[in-house]
């Protein structure tokens, strides 16, 4: 299977990267850098955007605008300098900041928080406890607390097709399927259906068209891991960085599976032998994904 290097970005750590089909155009995020990327593959065309605070996630919302994670704070944006708070997760937890974010099939932003890896000054920050935890932010500002569990890095928020849950804990290397119950609100049975996988760590993923997952295996990994909701392994697909980070379909037919990765941590050296590390790939697998929901 070939894999492009469709954007040179050398991203530190590029994050949470989406389809905006209305303008046929990647955006995706680089946390450290503080900064929001877009890329229209057709053509080439890239923007970007500072953002005030390390930025953690990006989603689209119904009007037109964004969604944004920032480091504590879940923000509207609309392609501009102005970032306006719509609310702030974990008030009584400073040491905390968000990661993963992705709006769901019920328009929430749906967010995880994890002890904060970040020195102010960008550098990596050592962890000491499990302190994340998964929410739900709806168009009003309310956040609530999904489930009771805590975890010591977020990441993937993917819904299946029977309604429920696939998220992961990084920092264990397990990835998760919860029930999500739509009356209460509130996520339950917690199963690990991947565990241990000797690739890497999971990181950000994805649904495809067929139900299948797609996960990033960072940290060393250097692939993508395909399984099904059970966690049965279909496919492990190479990829030319070691830290692949976040994934999405896009693309007019929704076939073009596009990749962020990061360079965080990583040596001079090896940066000068591998100077694709922070980019962002394609694959075309030979399926379609699924579009990703709206807030709102």
């Amino acid at each position: 299977m070939t894999v492009e290097l469709v954007y040179p970005a050398k991203n530190i750590v590029g994050e949470s990267i989406l389809w905006d089909a209305a303008r046929q155009r990647l955006l995706w995020v680089d946390i450290v850098e503080k900064k929001i990327h877009a890329l229209t593959p057709a053509t080439g065309e890239y923007q970007s955007w500072p953002t005030p605070d390390f930025v953690t996630s990006i989603g689209l919302r119904k009007d037109g605008g964004a969604i944004v994670g920032l480091t504590r704070d879940v923000c509207l944006w609309d392609f501009g300098d102005q970032f306006q708070t719509l609310a702030r997760v974990e008030p009584d937890q400073p040491d905390n900041r968000l990661n993963e974010g992705v709006v769901g099939p019920d328009g929430a932003f749906w967010v995880g928080t994890m002890q904060n890896n970040i020195a102010p000054d960008g550098s990596p920050k050592e962890m000491t406890a499990d302190t994340g935890r998964l929410y739900r932010c709806t168009p009003d500002g309310q956040v609530t607390p999904l489930c009771d569990d805590l975890f010591g890095l977020t990441n993937t928020l993917v819904w299946t097709t029977g309604g429920g849950l696939i998220t992961a804990d990084t920092g264990a290397n397990e990835i998760y399927r919860y029930t999500y119950d739509q009356d209460t609100r509130r996520l339950s049975d917690r199963r690990s259906i991947v565990s241990g996988f000797e690739r890497g760590l999971p990181d950000g993923s994805t649904l495809d068209a067929e139900g299948y997952i797609w996960n990033c295996r960072v940290v060393g990994g250097g692939c993508l891991l395909r399984f099904d909701p059970e966690g049965h392994i279909h496919r492990v697909v190479d990829l030319p960085c070691s830290w692949p980070t976040s994934c999405t379909f896009g693309g007019e037919n929704l076939d073009i599976l596009y990749v962020t990765s990061a360079r965080f941590t990583m040596e001079v050296d090896h940066l000068k032998r591998h100077p694709e590390e922070g980019g962002v790939f394609a694959i075309k697998p030979g399926m379609t994904g699924t579009a990703p929901c709206l807030f709102g």
